[in-house]
């Protein structure tokens, strides 16, 4: 098996969703579940931010002229249906369904039609940026797809692969940097190129901002994600070393 990650980025009006999330940087979205059909499709999304934010998001979603991942951009006459299953302090939970036109296409139906069946599909959603991982069959057709995403995707979509590798059931360990979302990378070398991990610091967050030109909000928030990522990371590591010695 292998673990396909890829990346979208969606223009400003393309996709309202893209548009909530980059008009919040603090809010992000992933997925729970995503399964497909060749004639329909459905999902379960989690959402984080604030309450202002989870409201222009479910708004987004129930948008009419709105099907969840539908590439096309023009109406493309699908019955859709959105649910909302948890509103709470800090988080949404959207149920999203819709049964496949003529003209209908999507991530998932590509990857199915080149890809074959038994897919797995992670996503996750920060600003413009909409990350796939797949985990498909060793043999798979991967470029073979990719080349048909792009078709679908049009100029108003950008598209980046981060990663093709094997999955390895033998294999303790992975780099979690790797597993960073590129923005968070970019972000964590940056500080720690120009110093704001030193003591004391030779830059403060809102110069890193300014050198980067991103909005400090959103500097500090993927710094914040990325650090929470690593330390997790670490802490999980190190108990596998535990549990390992504690059996010899």
């Amino acid at each position: 098996m292998r673990e396909f990650v890829f990346a979208l980025e969606y223009e400003s009006g393309t996709n309202p969703v893209a548009d909530v999330l980059a008009e919040y940087p603090d809010t992000s979205v992933r997925s729970l579940s995503c399964h497909v059909t060749s004639d329909s499709l459905w999902r379960v999304d989690h959402a984080t931010g604030s309450a202002e934010a989870l409201e222009a998001l479910e708004r987004a979603y129930e948008n009419a002229d709105y099907c969840a991942d539908c590439l096309v951009k023009d109406d493309c006459g699908a019955d859709c249906e959105t649910q909302v299953l948890d509103r709470s302090n800090g988080t949404l939970v959207v149920y999203t369904y819709w049964d496949r036109t003529d003209v209908c296409t999507s991530v998932p139906h590509v990857a199915l039609e080149y890809l074959g069946e038994g897919l797995l599909f992670e996503t996750y959603r920060e600003g413009r940026r909409y990350r796939w991982r797949i985990v498909l069959a060793s043999d798979a057709p991967v470029h073979d797809f990719f080349d048909a995403l792009g078709e679908e995707v049009g100029e108003c979509t950008g598209m980046e692969v981060l990663r093709l590798t094997e999955l390895d059931p033998d294999r303790r360990s992975v780099d979690p940097g790797e597993a960073l979302p590129a923005e968070q990378r970019a972000a964590l070398q940056a500080a720690v190129e120009y110093g704001y991990y030193e003591t004391p610091r030779r830059i403060e967050l809102s110069d890193l901002a300014n050198r980067l030109d991103v909005p400090r909000s959103t500097l500090s928030y993927r710094l914040r994600r990325a650090e929470a990522a690593l330390a997790t990371a670490f802490v999980d590591a190190d108990e596998s070393i535990e549990t390992l010695a504690a059996t010899l």
